[in-house]
């Protein structure tokens, strides 16, 4: 576990995990940060957003050569990104590189050594997670300090984020002990449905604190970012999705003393 290490993760798919991981990355880089952006997802949407066409890229450049032949992250890190961020690039191998990881020892602990070289030169991490409860993900728990949660306020969403908050519990408690849960971001939010505001409300009711303040709308300039190859900030940084990525990142900033006393 290193500090300031997020894992952005859900178990459910469409929940604005990938978006959350790009445009946060790309707005704590517009304050100032220094940012690595790592894509551990086989389907690569972390690295396409970011304008680099995992089609082009062989496997000792991503993210798969750290996982299976030791390669050290900053052998495979792009430094020229379309959000000011580095990148720790993926392809569809990861989910071979999965595989080929049930053999190892200690394979849970597999990106944690990839980035223990690289991890004091950033001020923040952020690991974009699979759609899954898969060994990628708990690698990703073992590596992180926090964990954020992006959910859409719907019925099944509640179900599903207890499991997490349980899996979380038991690598916290099995594996790496300092992990926490940083908050849950409310994404994809339309104030028009009752039922979202009626999640939105349980959400706030249940877990207080944990729920960030900030929360994602839907948004066409958001859903559009992706096919350009850019955050939504290089893509319209007046956009309302914009805007709410720079205020969730001024809240994660804002919380920055209380949360590591460097």
């Amino acid at each position: 576990m290193f500090k300031r290490v997020i894992a952005v993760s859900n178990q459910k798919g469409g929940v604005g995990k990938t978006t959350t991981s790009v445009n946060l990355a790309a707005s704590l880089s517009l304050k100032g940060r220094k940012v690595l952006l790592i894509d551990s997802d086989p389907q690569a949407n972390a690295t396409m957003a970011s304008g680099i066409n995992k089609f082009n890229l062989k496997r000792d450049e991503t993210l798969y050569a750290c996982l299976i032949e030791n390669v050290p992250a900053e052998k495979v890190i792009v430094t020229e990104t379309k959000g000011g961020y580095h990148l720790v690039p993926a392809t569809e191998d990861l989910t071979a590189a999965e595989v080929r990881m049930l053999d190892f020892y200690a394979r849970e602990n597999c990106l944690n050594k990839a980035i223990e070289s690289v991890a004091s030169a950033y001020d923040f991490i952020i690991i974009d997670c699979p759609p899954a409860l898969s060994l990628l993900t708990v690698n990703a728990m073992c590596a992180a300090e926090y964990v954020l949660v992006p959910m859409q306020c719907e019925y099944f969403a509640l179900e599903g984020l207890t499991q997490l908050i349980d899996i979380i519990d038991q690598v916290s408690q099995a594996i790496n002990p300092d992990l926490k849960i940083l908050g849950i971001l409310r994404t994809m939010f339309d104030n028009r449905n009752r039922l979202s505001n009626d999640v939105s409300e349980e959400l706030i009711k249940n877990f207080g604190d944990v729920i960030f303040k900030t929360i994602i709308p839907r948004n066409v300039r958001l859903a559009e970012a992706p096919s350009y190859g850019m955050p939504v900030q290089f893509y319209d940084k007046s956009s309302i999705g914009s805007k709410a990525y720079m205020n969730l990142a001024e809240e994660l900033l804002e919380k920055e003393k209380s949360l590591w006393q460097d």
